[in-house]
């Protein structure tokens, strides 16, 4: 039947809500080798045929075929490269093993072009020293939060030039951009009320 294995395609991605599977080489090889019997069959009844004897319904119906294999293809790939999109989001410039292990060869060089046009971006915007749009992808409720010291750090200079003394159980209203790089290393900790 025709459209079966493009079909098989779009359930395959359908069913991988979580993860991305790894790139269908196989079905995707044979979708297009359907599509070019569709179209040699098509090409061979239209250009002996003469009007009169020409089978019509069978032109339209391997022209749907052939209409359908493309979409269901292009929605294949175009859904692929939409994961990985998210993904350059949610994991950053360098993807997990599991993960790009299941790209094409194609998708991977996507996903490095994808990932130097986003950090040259990046690089562009927040008044010449650039910003990382992937750090919080939920917008913040306040510009400022709460931090406790959880070492001895000692001083500690502000955008605007002000320094801090970050001493051990000392607690300071900052900038969240100043200070989210000393709470992933563990300096401060996010005071939450």
């Amino acid at each position: 039947m025709f459209t079966e294995k493009a079909m098989q395609l779009i359930k395959e991605l359908h069913r991988a809500t979580d993860t991305l599977p790894a790139f269908n080489d196989d079905i995707v090889r044979q979708v297009l080798e359907e599509m070019k019997v569709l179209y040699d069959q098509n090409y061979q009844d239209v250009s002996s045929s003469s009007t009169e004897n020409m089978n019509y319904s069978g032109v339209q119906l391997r022209h749907a075929a052939l209409e359908r294999n493309k979409r269901c293809l292009l929605a294949y790939l175009y859904n692929r490269i939409k994961k990985i999109r998210q993904m350059r989001w949610e994991f950053g410039s360098i993807l997990p093993p599991e993960i790009k292990y299941n790209l094409c060869e194609p998708e991977v060089q996507w996903f490095t072009n994808y990932s130097k046009s986003l950090a040259g971006y990046m690089k562009s915007i927040g008044d010449n020293y650039g910003l990382n749009l992937t750090q919080d992808i939920t917008p913040p409720k306040c510009l400022y939060i709460e931090v406790r010291c959880l070492v001895d750090y000692g001083r500690f200079e502000l955008d605007d030039g002000e320094v801090i003394v970050l001493k051990k159980n000392s607690q300071h209203l900052l900038l969240r951009s100043q200070c989210e790089a000393l709470i992933r290393q563990g300096i401060l900790q996010h005071v939450v009320h």
